[in-house]
């Protein structure tokens, strides 16, 4: 007997089919609420991911794009992942380290961990995501846990990462206190699918268990982690179901534990070596941005992130739309920095520099941020949704943007001073100069500029 989750499929379906044709005069309330910033409910949610035609497109872009830009600003946070091992249990029918293929298996050794590490440092990297696939054997807890403080041992004439985020598999909950004692930012771990039959018939061995997978996160939050991250495969059902899927996990997350999730992922199926699968929901490009703007709309508050899976044109316009982090320059091999000959999980859509990346976001407008701030000065969980949730927002009083646009302004100006090619030297420099010139509250204003003399004269990792 299937037990009961939180993920009512009725209602999901239910919701799909009588908001199947929304008024305009619905459209424009539900738009309007939006632009409140207090988020919808599931079956509002899917009003907005049925409606047809351009100009009701235009209006839900242009609504996420406010809300985006009322809550993180211009900036963009940039990582990277390093990812530790490609041994597996699971056979799961879209991943590259699935278990039936047997070529090029690599787990890294702490000092090529650091190795790796340095690699993305020298880049500019300042905040990773480590990754392994689920092997009691070869990867453990207490091999992730090493590998934490390898990590963070890594230094450079440019500095050392300042913050792990980490995505492995459903553990325990004494292994998730265990990580949290070792730093950690935020623990992501995807459903891959909502949609239960969907989610069997793609995964073999422990990762099969629908039910462990949904509530991993459950235990992480009684593990002490405050910080989770939810994602989804789109391409394994129906895009609009796994929309849903995801605002419906964030409702429970906020509801059980009085915190949402930190971050939405949105990752689309790519292929891999030795996988053979074709998707039977192939999510075409303009389903994803309404996707990502309908999810900014929903849960306004979370960060949202985009990959390297995506193309730069699309990621261009999903930053817009509502992305708030991104990573770039990745691998998704171990020891991928060092060009290592063993399997990836997936094939990469933006092969650009990190520096490449950081140009082309300048270009739009945004300023990439390499900060670390919040997990520092422990505006993480509830500390963290109180400044990021509608009421207390706005730049001049103590809200995210608050803190948010002066640290990406000197994470910037740090990237630029060590690491920049002249093209990001000129752009960065320009974007730090109107950026100070729009902070309103004048005493952060003063610090910033005191701030950056000091970076100039040789200071890193200062913050708000």
């Amino acid at each position: 007997m299937m037990q009961d989750t939180f993920i009512n499929e009725r209602r999901i379906k239910d919701a799909l089919e009588k908001a199947a044709k929304p008024s305009m005069e619905a459209l424009s309330d539900l738009l309007a609420k939006g632009k409140r910033l207090e988020g919808l409910t599931l079956e509002e949610a899917a009003m907005l991911l049925n409606v047809e035609g351009i100009e009701a497109e235009s209006g839900i872009f242009e609504t996420a794009a406010f809300i985006k830009n009322a809550i993180y600003g211009a900036r963009l946070v940039f990582f990277a992942p390093l990812y530790l091992s490609n041994y597996c249990v699971n056979d799961c029918g879209y991943c590259g380290f699935h278990a039936g293929n047997k070529a090029g298996r690599r787990k890294l050794t702490m000092d090529e961990i650091r190795a790796e590490a340095r690699r993305l440092i020298d880049m500019g990297h300042r905040r990773l995501l480590i990754e392994a696939g689920e092997d009691p054997v070869n990867n453990p807890i207490d091999y992730i846990l090493e590998a934490i403080d390898a990590v963070y041992s890594a230094k450079t004439g440019k500095g050392g990462i300042r913050r792990l985020n980490v995505n492995i598999a459903a553990t325990t909950v004494e292994n998730y206190r265990l990580l949290k004692a070792k730093g950690i930012g935020t623990y992501q771990l995807f459903q891959e699918s909502y949609h239960r039959p969907a989610f069997e018939k793609m995964h073999k061995g422990p990762k099969g268990d629908y039910t462990r997978q949904l509530y991993a996160l459950d235990n992480a939050f009684k593990g002490g982690i405050d910080d989770v991250g939810i994602g989804v495969l789109f391409g394994l059902y129906d895009w609009r179901f796994e929309t849903l899927g995801l605002i419906a996990h964030a409702e429970y997350l906020s509801k059980t534990f009085g915190v949402g999730p930190h971050t939405i992922s949105v990752p689309r199926f790519r292929p891999a070596a030795s996988v053979e699968m074709t998707p039977d929901f192939l999510v075409k490009d303009d389903e994803f941005l309404r996707l990502i703007a309908v999810l900014r709309i929903a849960v306004p508050y979370t960060g949202m992130i985009i990959t390297t899976r995506e193309r730069p044109e699309i990621r261009k316009t999903a930053f817009r739309l509502g992305i708030s982090q991104t990573s770039a320059a990745s691998s998704t091999a171990p020891g991928g920095q060092s060009k290592g000959d063993n399997i990836a999980q997936f094939e990469l859509s933006d092969k650009r520099s990190l520096d490449e990346t950081a140009i082309g976001v300048m270009k739009q407008g945004f300023t990439p941020s390499f900060c670390t701030a919040c997990y520092r000065k422990q505006r993480t969980g509830s500390a963290f949704m109180e400044l990021a949730k509608p009421g207390d927002i706005h730049e001049s009083g103590r809200g995210i943007k608050a803190f948010c646009q002066p640290n990406s302004i000197l994470t910037l100006f740090e990237y630029i001073e060590d690491t920049a090619s002249p093209e990001g030297r000129t752009l960065g420099m320009e974007i730090i100069r109107k950026s100070i010139e729009a902070i309103e509250n004048p005493a952060i204003k003063k610090q910033t500029i005191e701030k950056l003399e000091r970076i100039k004269q040789g200071e890193r990792d200062l913050y708000f």
